[in-house]
C-alpha cells in the first residue's frame, strides 16, 4: 500500500467553519477584521495539502472554497464594479461570512462550556484519592492537537524538506504505509515520546515524507499514538501509549459499545 492507494478517512475531522477560526486564531486577527486574500490563500493551502495525503474531504469544504474565491474577486473589483446582490445589506462583501464566523463561534463556545459542565458534575460526588496517592513525578498534560495543527505542521516539514533536497536525484521510494507503521511501532517504545519533526529526519524522499506522515494518522486512529503540544502553534510532540492505557481504552469502548 503506498500513499497514492492510501485514502484517509479521520473521524476526527472538523468543518470548514471550523478550519477558518483556527487560521483567523492562528493569525491571532479579530474576526471582524480579517483578510479574505490572505484567508483565502490559507485554506486553500489546506485544501491542496488534504489532495496531496488523499484525504477524503466532505462537499463542503469544495463549497467553501469556490465562496471565498468568489469573496475574493468581489473584493478586488472597484465597488461600482461589484455585482448586485438582492439581500445584501452591507457593501462589505466579507460581511455574510464574518456573522456565519460570528454564529458558529458561539455555537462553539457553548458547546464547550456545556461540556465542561458536564465534567464537572460527573465528578461531583466521586471519590477523591489522598494526596500520597498521586504520582509525584508526573509532569502536566499537555494539550490535545487537532488535525489543522498536525497538517501544518506537516507543511512547515514538507516545506523544509523540499528547499533542502533535490528529488531530481533521488529516485528511492521504498516504503509504503504499512511499512512505515511497523517501523514507528518498532521505533517508539511504550510511553515514549519524541518532538514531531524527528519522526522526518532520516526521509529521504517526498513520498516517504508523506507516507511517514499517513502512518502516524492510522496510529492515532488505532490509539496507538498520542499527538500533543504545550500550546497554540507549540512544539508537537507525539507519544506512544503505554501498553495499559490502550488495555484500558479498549476496555471503555467495549462496555460503551454494549450499552449503545
Amino acid at each position: 500500500m503506498d500513499a497514492n492507494d492510501y485514502k484517509v478517512r479521520l473521524e476526527i475531522f472538523e468543518g470548514p467553519l471550523d478550519l477558518l477560526l483556527y487560521l483567523i486564531k492562528k493569525d491571532e486577527v479579530d474576526i471582524h477584521t480579517i483578510s479574505i486574500e490572505r484567508i483565502t490563500r490559507q485554506y486553500l493551502d489546506y485544501i491542496n495539502t488534504f489532495k496531496l495525503l488523499n484525504i477524503d474531504l466532505a462537499s463542503e469544504f469544495i463549497v467553501m472554497a469556490a465562496n471565498l474565491m468568489y469573496l475574493k474577486s468581489r473584493t478586488l473589483l472597484p465597488r461600482v464594479d461589484q455585482p448586485p446582490e438582492e439581500d445584501a445589506e452591507e457593501d462589505d462583501p466579507r460581511w455574510e461570512l464574518i456573522r456565519q464566523l460570528i454564529e458558529y463561534k458561539k455555537f462553539k463556545d457553548a458547546a464547550g462550556f456545556l461540556s465542561i459542565r458536564e465534567l464537572e458534575q460527573e465528578g461531583r460526588f466521586a471519590h477523591q484519592p489522598d494526596a500520597s496517592d498521586l504520582p509525584k513525578d508526573e509532569t502536566p498534560a499537555l494539550a490535545e492537537v487537532s488535525i489543522f495543527d498536525l497538517i501544518r505542521a506537516f507543511q512547515n516539514v514538507l516545506k523544509r524538506f523540499e528547499e533542502s533536497h533535490d528529488f531530481g536525484d533521488i529516485i528511492d521510494d521504498r516504503f509504503n504505509v504499512s511499512d512505515k507503521i511497523e517501523l514507528l511501532m518498532k521505533h517508539f517504545q511504550p510511553g515514549e515520546a519524541r518532538r514531531f519533526e524527528e519522526l522526518f529526519q532520516s526521509a529521504t524522499t517526498k513520498a516517504e515524507v508523506i507516507v511517514t506522515f499517513l502512518a502516524l494518522l492510522e496510529l492515532m486512529k488505532l490509539n496507538q499514538f498520542i499527538v500533543r503540544q504545550s500550546d497554540l502553534l507549540g512544539d508537537i510532540v507525539i507519544e506512544r501509549r503505554n501498553t495499559s492505557a490502550i488495555a484500558a481504552l479498549e476496555t471503555v469502548e467495549t462496555e460503551a459499545h454494549a450499552h449503545s
